[in-house]
């Protein structure tokens, strides 16, 4: 089965920390850009962080500083360590992947996501 499986998600009190990992079975993703999503309730899912495959990073401001995405190719696993959490962070994580071919993603997967709740 091709597929991304995250985990890693829980229930943590603001300004703790949590790790997410995300494994791909099925397929090396070595060539792919790989980022993290996140979506609340009634919310659009937004880009969290992504890392391409030279390892180049960007985070979408409201995380920089607090969150860091890396990747390990021989693992075929990407992460997402998170700290400082605030409340606003609670949503479910999804795991991305795609390889960018003349602009347009293209052979794209998604995980089903890993619940982040943060909460006292």
């Amino acid at each position: 089965q091709v597929q991304l499986v995250e985990s890693g998600g829980g229930l943590v009190q603001p300004g703790g920390s949590l790790t997410l990992s995300c494994v791909a079975s099925g397929f090396s993703f070595s060539p792919y850009t790989m980022g993290w999503y996140r979506q609340a309730p009634g919310k659009e899912r937004e880009l969290v962080a992504v890392i391409t495959t030279g390892g180049r990073t960007n985070y979408v401001n409201s995380v920089k500083g607090r969150f860091t995405i890396s990747r390990d190719n021989a693992k075929n696993t990407v992460y997402l360590q998170m700290n400082s959490l605030k409340p606003e962070d609670t949503a479910v994580y999804y795991c991305n992947a795609y390889i960018s071919i003349q602009g347009a993603r293209t052979y794209e997967r998604w995980g089903q996501g890993t619940q982040v709740t943060v909460s006292s």
